[in-house]
């Protein structure tokens, strides 16, 4: 048990560290914007290069963890990471930056969907609920933390967060390499083998497809919020990055405690998919209510609940996903991994086009977005609840 418990702290700790990365950029986007003399366009498709990337990357990935090993796509990955990091805080010309947010997007790809994978290997049914809330809260925390960290370092200097995380990102990959051991898993045979080679066309079906372009459709509206959140802050309130540091590390914290002490009871209480829409539905108003807000403590509060919402829509599709996945664990992963890229993707550039017509308008797109998944999670619990009918049609015609 002590063993288990080590190895999904350090499997925790690989997932926060990598998303701690993707975040870092955020608080210094407006230093780097007057540095470099780029406009918010840019700086969408230079947040969204990570994602282009990690969209190529991750379906191979999630294959490579099912054929190669989990552990070894783990600390390939954190290498490429710790490089990536480097990379970004010596990097003086745009070309560089670009270079270094898509070695960081291959490394994502190479962790998330083997880090998931191990965690479904270690668990069982029961436990899994609860160990899949903790990876999603590192993730989020990971991804939610970084830009508060990186502006609390930034006031030593704006390259210093990038050495940090490139520091921290190689120190994790040799404790990954000293304390994993590839985890147990119960033999496939030919006939799934063959089956896993066609599950990219059951993607198609209702208990995949919407689950993904939920996936999709969170991912995007946390992405416009927060890739922009830097630059709207400055421009509006002439925030500082010590400020952003503050508003978005309260908003980890609480985000991140919301997922462990509620995730697990909710699910129980209401389900995955009604949790789902209920999540989108705080997500989808206090983005939208970000556009109204003047005061610094609204600001404050608004950020806070907003991450409630999407840290526990997270943990719930993830959670959906991997109890219908059977010995596809892998693959799943690697799908969800690319639908989020997608989003990631097109948040931001998307995003940074509509933020140089208006700063508000990224927040008024992903609002209409968010309130589309609402629609669809009806949609999504009628098709359920369909599908259970014609199953239970099916058994008693066969009695």
């Amino acid at each position: 048990m002590k063993s288990h418990q080590i190895t999904l702290g350090l499997l925790l700790l690989n997932l926060f560290i990598a998303f701690l990365g993707i975040g870092l950029v955020i608080p210094v986007l407006p230093t780097l914007m007057n540095e470099l003399g780029i406009t918010g366009t840019t700086v969408g498709y230079l947040t969204a290069a990570f994602a282009i990337a990690q969209l190529i990357v991750s379906p191979i990935a999630g294959k490579a963890a099912d054929r190669l090993g989990r552990k070894i796509m783990i600390v390939i990955g954190l290498f490429i990471f710790g490089i990536s990091e480097f990379l970004f805080g010596i990097g003086k010309e745009i070309h560089m930056l670009f270079i270094s947010r898509i070695l960081g997007g291959v490394s994502a790809a190479f962790i998330m969907p083997a880090v998931t994978a191990f965690i479904v290997d270690i668990t069982n049914l029961e436990t899994r609920p609860k160990a899949l809330g903790y990876m999603s809260a590192a993730i989020s925390t990971g991804f939610i933390i970084g830009p508060g960290i990186g502006g609390f370092l930034a006031e030593i200097g704006t390259r210093i967060p990038f050495f940090f995380a490139g520091g921290l990102g190689t120190l994790a990959a040799i404790l990954s390499i000293l304390l994993l051991s590839e985890p147990e898993r119960p033999v496939e045979s030919n006939e799934q083998g063959s089956e896993a080679k066609m599950n990219f066309k059951r993607t198609l079906e209702p208990k995949y497809s919407f689950a993904f372009i939920l996936i999709f459709i969170a991912s995007f509206g946390l992405a416009a919020f927060e890739s922009f959140f830097s630059l709207f802050v400055d421009h509006k309130f002439q925030f500082r990055p010590s400020d952003i540091a503050v508003v978005i590390t309260g908003g980890a914290i609480i985000g991140a405690v919301s997922q462990v002490v509620l995730f697990d009871k909710l699910t129980r209480i209401w389900g995955e998919i009604k949790l789902i829409r209920y999540s989108l539905i705080l997500s989808a108003l206090l983005v939208f209510l970000m556009t109204v807000v003047h005061s610094y403590f609204s600001i404050l509060l608004v950020t806070f609940l907003v991450f409630v919402g999407f840290d526990l829509f997270r943990p719930a599709v993830t959670s959906y996903l991997s109890n219908i996945a059977g010995n596809e664990q892998g693959f799943i992963g690697g799908m969800n991994s690319m639908f989020t890229s997608l989003a990631n993707i097109s948040g931001p550039i998307l995003g940074g086009i509509l933020f140089d017509i208006d700063i508000n308008y990224p927040y008024y797109f992903a609002t209409v977005i968010l309130a589309l998944g609402i629609v669809l999670t009806i949609l999504w619990n009628k098709s359920t609840k369909n599908d259970s009918t014609k199953e239970v049609k099916a058994r008693i015609a066969n009695l």
